[in-house]
This record gives structure tokens, C-alpha cells and sequence, in this order.
């Protein structure tokens, strides 16, 4: 599974037409060592974190809600065990791609490549009267 987004998904998400706020849904689930063997993938991860929020706080960002999936309600138990779920606020889709093309994101981005086994993120548009539209 891949970590980082494939250049088709980068520039198409860069090319999207969504205005406003962003919120970046994260499934997480950590490697079992992380950048060394003495080190588990959740430090290497925590480490990613704890410069990330920062560059999130100064783009006008937050992180509105993070904990840990304890229980497969619906699904596959195995294929969709994750270690934590996190969602990440920005105030606009230029925001957060201004904040991942910095090179200090990408020299910290190295540190959740080397903490992950596995991530899914779904960048979600807020839909304040939520209805599932035809289309």
C-alpha cells in the first residue's frame, strides 16, 4: 500500500476545483519498526506529528479530532485494522498544498514514511446539510 500520493493523484487533487475549508481524513497503521530496528513505527510517526502540526497551525489549520479505531463494526477485521484515526482542518485545498511542497514538510514527511506500514487519506469537502446527492 502506498504511503505517499502518486503524481496523478497529487495533480489532480492540485487541479481540483473545491473552494473552502478542507478536512483530511487519515487511517493510520504503524510499521513495526521505524526509521532503525530499536525504534517502533508510532515514535517515527509521533516525531512526523510533532513538526507537522506546526506547519498545519501556521497555514491556519487544526487538528480537529484524533483517537484509535478499537473495533471493525463493518468490514474486513484484518484489511481494515487501523492504529489511529486523525482529522486534519485547512482553511483552503492552496493551504494544504502550499504546506506539503515546503521542503521542511518533505524532510519531515520522512519520518511517516518510515513510521507507516499502511495510510488511507480522504480529502472531504464539508457538506453542512449532508444528503446523498444523485451524482
Amino acid at each position: 500500500m502506498a504511503i505517499t500520493p502518486n503524481r496523478e493523484q497529487f495533480v489532480e487533487y492540485a487541479k481540483s476545483d473545491l473552494d473552502g475549508e478542507v478536512v483530511m481524513l487519515n487511517l493510520l497503521r504503524f510499521a513495526r519498526t521505524g526509521a532503525s530496528d530499536e525504534e517502533s513505527g508510532a515514535a517515527a510517526y509521533d516525531r512526523y506529528s510533532d513538526q507537522v502540526i506546526k506547519m498545519v497551525e501556521a497555514q491556519g489549520g487544526t487538528i480537529v479530532w484524533g483517537g484509535r479505531p478499537h473495533h471493525v463494526f463493518i468490514g474486513d477485521p484484518e484489511a481494515d485494522r487501523w492504529d489511529a484515526a486523525v482529522l486534519v482542518m485547512y482553511p483552503s485545498r492552496e493551504k494544504f498544498m502550499e504546506m506539503v511542497s515546503t521542503p521542511e514538510y518533505n524532510e519531515a514527511h520522512k519520518d511517516r514514511e518510515s513510521g507507516l506500514e499502511a495510510t488511507v487519506v480522504l480529502a472531504c469537502e464539508p457538506t453542512p446539510d449532508f444528503r446523498v446527492l444523485d451524482g
